[in-house]
């Protein structure tokens, strides 16, 4: 299990690329649609193969008949960091070595990537959503490696929830730069860059 990349959600994907840009002094790069779940992303690039996703509900089609992943039916409040994606060779294998909760096989497609991301039924990820999101890439260019990079380094990502414990014990990755804590659920971002230190929740 690696840190694959993380996603910023809002109501609207303009208040996500905003949030961004505001705290982090760049300029997200392109996007795409999601068909199967209704939303819409953003993307940047970040050194070391991770990358940052800015996602919102898409209201130019309908809403699907199930829920959204990451729970965005029910975001409401500022733009923030919701979700942490980890990356597995073996999607299935991985879930049935991962508590329960943390979804089934979707495949998916944007353009030319293709992967398959375990989603739950009700859009909610264990641990109000600080237990990573699941996903294996099903093509040879990751977009963690192709995208171009904007100079930022994530030096530290705090997973704050009240079972950080649990996670940071349950979890089969070993990542210096993520830090588990207890607290209210929330993420915190820090990065090293052209302009210095910049943080992003």
């Amino acid at each position: 299990m690696l840190f694959d990349h993380f996603a910023v959600s809002a109501l609207t994907l303009d208040q996500a690329i905003a949030h961004v840009e505001e705290k982090l002094g760049v300029k997200m790069g392109p996007g795409g649609q999601h068909g199967h779940f209704a939303t819409h992303n953003r993307l940047i690039g970040l050194e070391d193969g991770l990358y940052l996703e800015a996602i919102a509900a898409d209201p130019s089609v309908p809403a699907p008949g199930y829920p959204r992943w990451f729970d965005l039916d029910s975001f409401s409040g500022a733009p923030r960091i919701t979700n942490w994606i980890c990356r597995v060779e073996d999607l299935e294998a991985t879930l049935s070595e991962v508590p329960k909760g943390a979804g089934m096989p979707v495949s998916l497609t944007r353009g030319d990537l293709r992967w398959k991301m375990a989603v739950p039924e009700t859009g909610k990820l264990p641990c109000d959503g600080a237990f990573p999101a699941l996903i294996q890439w099903q093509t040879d260019k990751l977009p963690g490696l192709t995208l171009p990079s904007v100079g930022l380094r994530l030096t530290r990502f705090e997973i704050a929830h009240p079972e950080a414990t649990w996670l940071r014990q349950t979890l089969p990755i070993h990542d210096d730069r993520l830090v588990f804590v207890p607290g209210d659920a929330a993420f915190q971002a820090t990065f090293d860059g052209p302009s210095g230190v910049r943080t992003l929740r």
